[in-house]
């Protein structure tokens, strides 16, 4: 029985209060290995292949700035596969209910360049009804404060969606529009990761990360998205999401 298993009650309890829960040595030894080399065969032999709605570049001259991919189980069975296993038995243990696997994606900070990710809620683009879901933030290598660590505000799911605009960033194109607040401050939480453990954060838990300002570490990581079972779309606010977005891009003539 893995570490984590054994304390199902006190990780549930802590996802409920807090909006995130923090998960060591979620995967190790040669479970790891095998993870980070099929990430890097992905990358070398996959990623260049892929449509420009899948991967993201800091620099699109240099494709060795991948930034973000996403639909990696559909490209890489070993992916489809780790969405379906130990991670979703993790998912329905914190949301407390079946769950329905959406997706596995990454990302990363290239050194020197790894801009921030601006704080915001990841139901924000999910749409959902209710807004029940979670994201599993798996890092790849050792993550801190220098190369751009998760930050949440601890408590935020509790108070539902805030407003988000347009961010001008690419990959995390929605940013919330009165971050920070007194409170956001007040409850911000950095959390530093070494390579195979797991942040686990509800779809409204308000997040952020700063840029890479190392000056030759990489901040990779796989992000795993599971909604829960009872969840619908918001089909109304789905519609009303792409007609914004399509009014932006025809504003500034990128369509």
């Amino acid at each position: 029985m893995r570490h984590w298993e054994k304390q199902t009650t006190d990780l549930a309890h802590s996802f409920q209060l807090n909006g995130y829960v923090f998960v060591p040595n979620f995967v190790t030894g040669a479970d790891l290995a095998r993870l980070t080399s099929t990430v890097d065969r992905y990358l070398r032999e996959i990623a260049p292949q892929l449509p420009d709605t899948d991967v993201f570049y800091e620099d699109k001259t240099d494709r060795t700035t991948i930034k973000q991919m996403q639909h990696m189980h559909r490209h890489e069975p070993y992916f489809a596969e780790f969405l379906q296993g130990r991670a979703a038995r993790l998912a329905e243990v914190l949301l407390g209910e079946p769950v329905v696997p959406q997706g596995v994606e990454y990302f990363n900070k290239p050194a020197r360049v790894g801009k921030p990710t601006p704080a915001h809620q990841d139901g924000y683009y999910f749409k959902l009804l209710p807004n029940h879901a979670i994201t599993l933030w798996l890092a790849l290598e050792d993550v801190d404060r220098e190369n751009g660590c998760v930050r949440y505000v601890q408590g935020s799911h509790r108070h539902g969606l805030r407003a988000h605009g347009r961010s001008g960033v690419l990959g995390f194109s929605q940013g919330m529009l009165d971050f920070p607040q007194p409170d956001d401050l007040a409850h911000g939480v950095a959390c530093p990761a070494v390579a195979g453990d797991l942040l686990c954060h509800h779809s409204l838990t308000i997040h952020w990360a700063e840029g890479n300002t190392s000056a030759n570490r990489t901040r990779r990581a796989l992000g795993l998205v599971y909604y829960a079972a009872s969840c619908q779309d918001d089909v109304v606010a789905k519609q009303a999401y792409h007609e914004q977005l399509h009014q932006e891009l025809r504003t500034t003539g990128k369509i």
